[in-house]
């Protein structure tokens, strides 16, 4: 059997050169065709591959899947409960599939017509259904930025941050898949020469580059997941958006952290590429000095090389990619982020979601949200119609893209775009 992994694969279907999926990627999303309900579909090439038909027509027999219904459901949570070995058995018999030495499907025109569908005919939905959302803040360059900025340059993380992967538990009913516009939000502000706050829409809104994992299998509560057993609890990863109004968040974060400021809106991406299709590009993450305690501690290579950017698109321009940065560069990867989740014996759900926190690099082209790119505003970025932004302005696109690649192969997430529309009165 010839991995799905492999590099010399090729597919019967005409995949661009360019393209973020390739046969060696095969990410599971919801779609929804312009006639019938949403379901299960696989990206390939401009093609998204429709499962439940493909289960209809009896090429998934082989498998005898237990839940002949998983893939026409509005969420990948059903096809996740599977477990492991089941996401692996799908992906490799879609490969398989789609081998351009197979003629099984590649002949058969009747069928290919109906399973195959332009990505451009579909409309992408939300890939789960989430029950809890937590973010992290595991970049160090991004912790100490902020920290320089907000606190003391001098002293920029704080005493427990090289000891423990932080973060806080976010808004799960305010994630919406990429293409999804929101509204500025409004909220109590504290200008620096004001003796008191002020209420109305953020002036200092953001976003923020991250990934996140998605979790592809419950436990319960009283039980933990060590790193090294990490990697059988996640289904994939998604690129995210975790937008942020900073002045409201700064008023309101003491004591207890992000609030208003962050619960509006999160943006994610709607392929989720599997981990299976990612263990090509592993790599060892930052040194982590003081050593981390035992229940932290691994033993390989447990980062992702995934190359990300930011763009802005304002109304009637351009867009422009303002940041670079990678998923290597967090200090804290997800298998230690999910370890250290649940080492107090905190139950997880297939379908929750964990955001990385904001990815940023050690260069300043590496910044991974405007709070950083602009230096809290004292240092504006040019677009290309020559308007400048310190924050984001109504009517701005925000548009991120990823990707990871070598051997010739790339393994892409897509994109993950937002519009800002003006405060509701």
């Amino acid at each position: 059997m010839v991995s799905a992994n492999d590099p010399s694969l090729k597919s019967w279907v005409a995949i661009p050169a360019d393209s973020d999926f390739p046969i060696q990627n095969l990410p599971f999303g919801i779609f929804k065709p312009k006639i019938g309900s949403s379901r299960v579909g696989v990206a390939i090439g401009n093609y998204v591959l429709d499962l439940q038909i493909l289960q209809e027509l009896g090429y998934f027999d082989s498998l005898h899947l237990s839940n002949r219904t998983v893939f026409s459901k509005p969420y990948l949570n059903d096809f996740i409960a599977l477990d492991k070995p089941v996401w692996q058995a799908v992906r490799q018999h879609l490969s398989e599939l789609l081998r351009h030495d197979n003629p099984k499907l590649r002949d058969n025109y009747a069928h290919k017509s109906q399973i195959l569908l332009y990505d451009t005919d579909v409309t992408m939905q939300m890939p789960v259904k989430v029950g809890d959302y937590t973010d992290f803040y595991s970049s160090m360059e991004h912790a100490s930025n902020v920290g320089s900025m907000f606190r003391d340059p001098a002293n920029a993380l704080l005493p427990n941050w090289k000891h423990l992967p932080v973060a806080y538990h976010g808004r799960a009913s305010s994630i919406v898949v990429s293409g999804t516009d929101f509204h500025r939000p409004k909220g109590q502000i504290k200008p620096a020469d004001a003796p008191s706050p002020i209420f109305g829409p953020t002036q200092q809104l953001d976003f923020e580059l991250e990934m996140a994992f998605i979790i592809g299998k419950d436990t319960k509560l009283g039980e933990n997941v060590p790193v090294e057993q990490a990697e059988d609890y996640i289904f994939g990863m998604v690129l995210f958006n975790d937008w942020s109004a900073r002045d409201i968040q700064s008023w309101e974060y003491v004591p207890l952290g992000p609030f208003l400021g962050k619960n509006f809106a999160s943006s994610i991406s709607p392929w989720v590429v599997t981990l299976d299709a990612l263990q090509p590009f592993k790599t060892s993450g930052p040194v982590q000095d003081p050593a981390v305690l035992p229940y932290l501690q691994y033993s390989s290579e447990k980062n992702y090389n995934v190359q990300l950017q930011v763009a802005i698109q304002p109304q009637k321009g351009t867009e422009k990619i303002i940041c670079t940065s990678n998923s290597r560069y967090l200090y804290w990867n997800i298998f230690q982020q999910l370890a250290h989740h649940t080492v107090n014996g905190c139950n997880i759900n297939i379908g929750d979601v964990f955001a990385s926190g904001t990815i940023s690099g050690p260069t300043p082209e590496e910044f991974g949200s405007m709070l950083e790119l602009t230096w809290r505003g004292t240092k504006p970025l040019y677009l290309n119609d020559g308007s400048t932004r310190k924050f984001l302005q109504d009517y701005d696109s925000v548009i991120m893209r990823g990707f990871a690649q070598n051997n010739g192969v790339k393994i892409g997430f897509g994109e993950v775009r937002g519009k800002v529309l003006p405060a509701k009165e």
